[in-house]
């Protein structure tokens, strides 16, 4: 207290433009003292540009000592909302990334801390391929906190950045992610990240079939199937299901994903979760949204194993075992959510479904004609458009009256939309999935803090967000113990373990 009330920490910061490396090394080891678990220090440092001298300290020198009590610093620095920018900004994370092959273990599990903290604010930053390289090399430690580390980085800057995705998957990441996962077991500060990696690295961006092949290639489809089962927990599952989303949409993998059960599993998931949600919705005063105490809505496994089975019954024999589930009546019923997200993903499987005749007639005899047929006036246009396909489908063997009748429902409700569909009721409707914003056909989110979103504030699966981790200033003597566990700050804005949704 004294210290900072005399001015001490402005006169330490100035100090950091001398050049004896040991001098340095003490007046660092002093502002980490200082700053640890003081936020009015923290922000005196940034005020006295801080951040800028620290980060060119990292650049400049090579003495070790110096390194790690910098490191130290930054990684206190790192889980201040404001000094965190300003870190990024001054070149942080290049510079941290400098010092990933160091043969000091303290040093580069500190900068790997750091850049875990400073990674969820450097997701728009461009010239990373030196970190991006250093982090798929660091997933072959065999130091499980290196590892961990790693995987929750590159889940971070592979959210919603096409050319971070194409950087890693053009450095064997996807291969070298499998392998963690692999080898992680039921590490679920590994598997989770890692797996939200693999999911953004699957979708939306230019080489995201080579991605989807690369996880098959390297045997990793039967790895990622088991992990849907217990004892992974909820955000695991959940990021498990959007990847194998991702994976569905390579023609390839329909085979291997059937073989290996991942159908039957996201039919189990989907009426488990169905099921709970439905039972906790109507014993709950007001009817608030379904919550697990890990912090994920069933609402969003609803959605997403039926919208990742929506893709796997593009493939007929995947119809078959999905017609041979009795899960058509969960999906009908679906229809009547009120989350539109769910209610597009239900209509958008049973679509699917009714492309053969024994699909259709299922449906139908599920009662759910009625309920389609209100759902062409949907405000959703891809509810809409769905329910249009799934009737035109269940209309193919009935009388020309009812195909009139039809024809003439979808003319008041389609058609005047500027004619969504751009073609005549005599031909196909077209690949109503190609019709959707490529962005609303889920990818997958993060990981957050132990409150979830609100109702209104829910997203579903998708780029959504990143992992907010915030480790600061952890002793040394900690690391060989026990690896780092996702903060419980309540951030709600930190979002999931990222993906592409």
């Amino acid at each position: 207290m004294a210290v900072r009330l005399a001015g001490g920490l402005q006169k330490m910061v100035s100090l950091l433009c001398k050049n004896n490396v040991k001098f340095l090394a003490i007046v660092t080891d002093c502002l980490q003292i200082l700053a640890y678990g003081n936020q009015e220090s923290k922000l005196i440092i940034l005020a006295s540009q801080g951040p800028i001298e620290l980060v060119r300290i990292m650049r400049s020198y090579d003495y070790e000592k110096l390194l790690w009590t910098t490191s130290r610093v930054l990684k206190v620095l790192s889980v201040c909302g404001s000094n965190k920018p300003a870190i990024v900004e001054a070149g942080g994370m290049q510079a941290l990334s400098l010092h990933l092959g160091h043969p000091s273990q303290r040093l580069v599990l500190n900068c790997l801390w750091t850049l875990r903290n400073l990674s969820d604010a450097a997701t728009k930053v461009d010239g990373l391929e030196g970190l991006l390289q250093g982090l798929v090399n660091s997933l072959s430690s065999e130091d499980g906190n290196i590892v961990t580390c790693a995987a929750g980085i590159l889940s971070n800057l592979t959210c919603n950045n096409q050319q971070n995705k194409v950087v890693v998957c053009q450095m064997n990441g996807i291969e070298a992610l499998v392998r963690t996962v692999r080898a992680a077991g039921d590490r679920e500060e590994i598997t989770e990240p890692a797996v939200c990696a693999l999911r953004h690295l699957t979708s939306r961006h230019p080489v995201s079939e080579m991605g989807q092949n690369a996880i098959r290639l390297s045997y990793g489809i039967p790895v990622v199937v088991k992990l849907m089962q217990p004892p992974s927990r909820w955000p695991l599952i959940k990021a498990v299901i959007g990847l194998i989303r991702n994976l569905a949409l390579c023609p390839a993998n329909h085979a291997p994903l059937r073989e290996h059960g991942a159908i039957a599993r996201l039919v189990h998931l989907l009426m488990r979760a169905y099921q709970d949600s439905q039972r906790r919705t109507s014993v709950s005063s007001g009817g608030s949204t379904a919550l697990y105490p890990d912090g994920v809505r069933m609402e969003e496994i609803v959605e997403g194993t039926v919208g990742a089975l929506h893709i796997l019954a593009r493939e007929s024999h995947n119809r078959a075992q999905i017609r041979g589930m009795n899960v058509i009546s969960i999906f009908v019923q679906l229809l009547y959510h009120e989350l539109e997200n769910v209610q597009r993903v239900a209509a958008g499987v049973l679509c699917e479904l009714a492309s053969d005749k024994e699909g259709a007639d299922m449906i139908e005899r599920e009662g759910a004609t009625t309920t389609l047929t209100e759902l062409l006036h949907s405000r959703n246009e891809g509810v809409a458009t769905y329910a249009a396909a799934i009737l035109f489908r269940m209309s193919e063997d009935k009388s020309s009256d009812y195909k009139k009748r039809l024809s003439m429902e979808l003319s008041n409700s389609l058609f005047d939309r500027e004619s969504m569909w751009g073609h005549e009721m005599g031909g196909p409707p077209p690949d109503f999935q190609d019709m959707l914003n490529p962005d609303t056909v889920f990818d997958s989110p993060v990981f957050s803090g132990p409150n979830p979103p609100t109702l209104s504030a829910y997203r579903g699966f998708g780029d959504a967000g990143v992992m907010d981790f915030n480790f600061d200033g952890m002793d040394m003597d900690s690391y060989d113990d026990v690896p780092p566990q996702p903060p419980s700050d309540g951030n709600q804005d930190a979002a999931w373990y990222d993906t592409d949704l």
